[in-house]
């Protein structure tokens, strides 16, 4: 499932290039026809990410919100332009318009694969004539044929305007809301420093989080206590603060809930960026190329069971925790 980092990146692509237009907005597969009318050729006024949630809000008072769930993917052809806050193989390129002419900021020889595919930083700025499919893992292909492509699969919606084609493929939740039954979701959705990084925010997440009896290792799984953090962000982010995954969340203190929170926001800033989970830090030169291009160079217990610790030489434990997989070091985080 997408965590919170890469829905951030869909909506930028959003912004960036539907946000000002009146798309036409179709569903191939159907499934959609009713939500689609009422969204086709109205202008685009918004996009933003909550968590692992997106919501388009569309003149006329209508938003159409989408949750990826395990399944859903989004991608998109055509002149994708790119967000200037976001780096295209580990650089940013500022105001320019990667994709109109296929150039990138770095010689093909040099752009850093993730040999995983896991939210490869190859995902945006995409020429024409090139699908990127943006989700837990993004993949870019080439597409043969003409300006829009045909849709490929059960295209649950598609967005269309004159430069750039969205299509939108096995989500969980895709539906057309009012304003207040946006804000009623919102509601229900705990704070995401990507969208206010405030002391108020943080505090709400230190309330919500202390009220609860639950291990700290499930808490930072409920995105009504905090948005966006999924199964790898829980794992780095514990061995990050050396906190047991099964410590109660009201036996913490408010420091470490604080510095939990601030550690959410570094490492949620830094996937928005470059593409990647990358929870280790400090790397540089050769070892930074290395971590976006080889999952386990970027990470501290992630996916590394049964593998010594990288500071205490501890294996790391996988076990199954709250139906999904947890790894932690008992060494580290005892």
């Amino acid at each position: 499932m997408p965590e919170g980092h890469s829905v951030h990146r869909i909506a930028r692509q959003f912004a960036t290039n539907f946000v000002g237009t009146a798309p036409e907005v179709s569903s191939p597969q159907g499934r959609f026809a009713q939500g689609a009318a009422i969204l086709n050729r109205r202008e685009m006024l918004d996009a933003r990410a909550v968590g692992k949630q997106m919501f388009l809000e569309f003149e006329g008072d209508h938003w159409l919100r989408v949750h990826l769930g395990i399944y859903g993917a989004w991608d998109f052809a055509g002149d994708v332009r790119v967000d200037s806050s976001i780096q295209i193989h580990g650089q940013t390129p500022g105001h320019s318009k990667l994709g109109q002419t296929g150039e990138y900021s770095r010689p093909d020889s040099a752009k850093p694969l993730d040999r995983e595919a896991e939210d490869s930083v190859t995902s945006i700025g995409a020429p024409r004539r090139t699908r990127v499919r943006m989700a837990e893992q993004d993949r870019e292909t080439e597409v043969e044929g003409s300006f829009p492509p045909d849709p490929v699969g059960q295209v649950r919606v598609r967005l269309l305007n004159e430069a750039v084609c969205a299509d939108l493929r096995g989500p969980t939740v895709c539906e057309v809301l009012t304003p207040a039954e946006v804000d009623a979701v919102f509601q229900r959705l705990g704070p995401d420093p990507a969208n206010a990084n405030t002391e108020a925010e943080k505090q709400r997440f230190v309330e919500r989080a202390r009220k609860k009896k639950t291990p700290i290792g499930l808490v930072l799984m409920d995105q009504s206590v905090v948005a966006g953090i999924g199964n790898v962000y829980r794992a780095e982010m514990l061995f990050r603060a050396e906190l047991n995954p099964h410590t109660p969340a009201n036996q913490l203190s408010e420091t470490v809930l604080e510095e939990l929170w601030d550690d959410w926001a570094h490492l949620l800033e830094i996937g928005i960026t470059v593409g990647q989970m990358i929870t280790i830090d400090g790397l540089t030169g050769d070892d930074y190329l290395r971590a976006l291009q080889e999952r386990d160079e970027r990470h501290w217990v992630y996916k590394l069971e049964g593998t010594p610790c990288k500071r205490c030489g501890t294996n790391i434990v996988l076990e199954e925790f709250g139906a999904r997989k947890l790894y932690w070091c008992p060494g580290c985080q005892s």
